[in-house]
């Protein structure tokens, strides 16, 4: 029974390294090719900027840690999308030394747009599949957003991040 155990756990553990050396590798490909292909103007990182702020205000230091960028970089991004209308800035009331960011109603306009366009992009390119292989993106789907819920409650040691 033992040597059973020990076969479907490495069996387990492969299927698991395979998954991890290719999602990533395929969801950023996936993205960069549908947002190419939507032909959106929207950049992937002012769409992650812009979902991240559509799920509520947020700190710039915040932001960064968040999107995974250099506070510099999303303080020059964060200029760019206030141009645009897309982004605002408020003070706390209890605290006028803190500034948070948050999506304006054209951002919300213009997050819907890109979603949109990105959306319609993908279901094209799923016309031509077949019944089981959207079953199969289906279940996926269903198993990243698991993930994503696993990944957003546990806490992270920052040598992790």
């Amino acid at each position: 029974m033992a040597a059973l155990s020990t076969r479907s756990d490495t069996a387990r553990a492969a299927r698991m390294d395979y998954v991890a050396d290719h999602l990533l590798l395929h969801a950023g490909l996936l993205t960069r090719l549908l947002i190419k292909e939507s032909a959106s103007e929207m950049t992937r990182t002012e769409a992650g900027v812009l979902f991240t702020l559509s799920r509520g205000p947020r700190r710039i230091t915040e932001l960064a840690e968040l999107e995974g960028l250099a506070q510099p970089t999303v303080t020059q991004l964060v200029r760019r999308l206030e141009q645009q209308g897309w982004v605002g800035r408020d003070r706390l009331p209890d605290d006028g030394r803190v500034v948070l960011l948050s999506l304006t109603r054209a951002g919300e306009t213009a997050l819907d747009e890109f979603r949109a366009k990105v959306s319609a992009a993908l279901r094209a390119d799923m016309d031509g599949m077949s019944d089981r292989q959207l079953a199969a993106l289906e279940t996926a789907t269903e198993a990243l957003g698991t993930l994503v819920d696993v990944l957003q409650q546990a806490p992270r040691p920052a040598h992790a991040r």
